[in-house]
């Protein structure tokens, strides 16, 4: 109990840390046309996380294990994302995901002011109403199609996630004999 409550106070400040510095970096100092290319940005990537998140917790490990046998860069990888899953989808869908909602908000709160400044007949009430139906159409909708390629292309994406790894040379193996040792191994899960 007292690792899950560090971990998620952990989880917590990383969160508070990477909000207060993307909203610092994309203030209103931003042009109009970099403004909504930063918002667009910020929600596919909250949709991409959506995505990786989700895949996570439906892929199974099985053929990871041969891939790992005939050292198949990207596989020991994503055995360890997948026998994390329920830390890997809670960063991927929670934390990412809310740090884009939440930033994605006020960047567009943003745009609305740098609009009505610009075409000051229209109301800012109609337009922050429009842009907050847009921004909750196009995040909504991205992980609603993420969602089901998530779950049909589980194991492809989380392969594609551990071969980024693997390039960037971050290894797990540490990671897993630490947790083979604990027992916090995720049971194989048969098709």
């Amino acid at each position: 109990m007292f690792t899950n409550l560090f971990r998620a106070l952990k989880i917590s400040i990383l969160s508070f840390v990477i909000s207060l510095t993307i909203s610092f970096l994309s203030g209103s100092s931003l042009g109009f046309w970099l403004s909504v290319t930063v918002l667009l940005v910020v929600i596919l990537t909250g949709i991409i996380f959506d995505i990786i998140g989700t895949a996570v917790t439906a892929a199974t490990e099985t053929p990871f294990h041969a891939m790992a046998a005939d050292k198949v860069k990207g596989s020991k990888q994503a055995i360890y994302l997948i026998r994390s899953a329920d830390r890997v989808a809670n960063i991927c869908n929670d934390v990412v995901g809310d740090i884009a909602g939440t930033l994605s908000g006020a960047l567009m709160v943003g745009i609305v002011f740098d609009f009505a400044n610009v075409f000051q007949g229209l109301g800012e009430d109609l337009l922050s109403s429009i842009a907050v139906a847009l921004i909750a159409a196009l995040t909504v909708g991205g992980k609603a199609f993420g969602k089901s390629y998530a779950i049909n292309n589980a194991n492809q994406i989380i392969f594609t996630v551990g071969k980024g790894f693997s390039l960037f040379k971050i290894n797990f193996q540490a990671k897993m004999a630490k947790q083979k040792k604990k027992g916090n191994s995720r049971k194989v899960r048969r098709n």
